[in-house]
């Protein structure tokens, strides 16, 4: 009985299927980079993993690029890898393996063209760290960059807000609870009401989410050894363009018993909306019989990390719906998916051929 190569759709739902069978939650990336890296090769690319564990393919030795930068990584927690009709189930069929999958299947398919080098990587730690992103900031300089993230086929994300871990500590001498004083739990929890406070003021008159200061309690906690009470809350805040934390520490007066840890920070970014690789996502998704659009999130991706920095004609895109981003019953249909594929090819071709 002769044996049937599976053919060009099959071998993309196969790599998008091989890399959800392989959990790869942050810090555990290396077996679905290495998945990876193995069909990279076997594509045609030349690929390898580099210092930071990053998954890098290039196709192509032209002295232009297109990087097409996806992230590997994924948060915790397994999900079964199955098929439900159209519909395939797994941890970071989404966010953003799906896109991953999509960025190395049409690359693959354009394959050589005259002039360009199409790079295809898998970054590690996006979901954490973005160790992967920072690893490559100075050691590329593309001419188009391409970001792996859920915008469903029919559109295009042009921006993601910023992110900043803050810790906030309040220290008391015990006394009485008979007392007037307040203890470091009513301090922080004080705080807390200031920065809920401040943020609802900022807000004030801005209608659009990617312009307002979101602020989110994720952890609270407390101490009491019979001489001094020790209490933290940690909070993520997402920033809009042009804010820092500095605007908010120089303008919020806090109790003096507050200590106050900014832990990491990234500012918001927002691509240029006419540049021609905008004009092909439109040109491309209409000729397929969509209605491009376009998109800014309210999460932080690792757009925010490199796209300051190499200052080329940027957007996000991919296949998958992101409110189904991090939950336990995450999914991408393969009927989109391959959708994003080809609308991705023929704008690579377009911009291979016009630019």
């Amino acid at each position: 009985m002769p044996i049937h190569s599976p053919s060009e759709e099959d071998k993309e739902i196969i790599l998008l299927e091989e890399l959800l069978e392989r959990y790869s939650p942050t810090y555990q990336e290396q077996e679905a980079v290495e998945v990876l890296i193995e069909t990279m090769h076997r594509w045609g690319f030349k690929a390898h993993i580099d210092e930071a564990g990053n998954a890098i393919g290039s196709i192509g030795n032209g002295t232009k690029e297109i990087i097409m930068l996806g992230h590997i990584d994924t948060v915790a927690g397994k999900i079964p890898v199955q098929r439900q009709g159209d519909l395939l189930y797994g941890r970071g069929s989404v966010d953003a393996k799906g896109p991953l999958a999509c960025f190395t299947s049409a690359a693959a398919r354009v394959g050589i063209q005259a002039g360009w080098k199409l790079t295809v990587i898998g970054a590690v730690g996006e979901e954490g760290d973005s160790r992967g992103a920072k690893h490559l900031c100075h050691r590329y300089q593309p001419n188009f960059l391409i970001i792996g993230e859920p915008s469903g086929w029919e559109r295009i994300a042009l921006g993601y807000k910023g992110s900043a871990w803050c810790c906030l500590t309040a220290k008391q001498n015990h006394a009485h609870y008979a007392a007037a004083a307040k203890t470091a739990c009513e301090l922080a929890f004080d705080a807390w009401a200031s920065l809920k406070e401040y943020t609802q003021h900022f807000n004030q008159n801005k209608s659009k989410v990617f312009d307002q200061l979101t602020v989110t309690l994720t952890e609270m906690s407390s101490h009491n050894d019979g001489f001094e009470q020790t209490a933290a809350i940690k909070v993520n805040l997402r920033l809009p363009p042009d804010f820092t934390m500095q605007n908010l520490l120089n303008t919020l007066a806090f109790d003096e018993s507050i200590h106050i840890l900014v832990e990491d920070e990234i500012q918001a970014y927002r691509a240029e909306k006419n540049s021609p690789l905008v004009r092909a996502f439109l040109s491309v998704i209409r000729a397929a019989g969509g209605q491009p659009g376009f998109t800014l999130k309210s999460g932080t991706s690792d757009m925010n990390i490199v796209a300051p920095l190499w200052k080329c004609p940027t957007v996000a895109y991919g296949p998958g719906d992101s409110t189904l981003d991090h939950t336990p019953h995450e999914h991408i249909s393969i009927t989109e998916y391959k959708q994003s594929i080809n609308v991705l090819e023929k704008v690579l071709r377009q911009i291979c051929s016009q630019n």
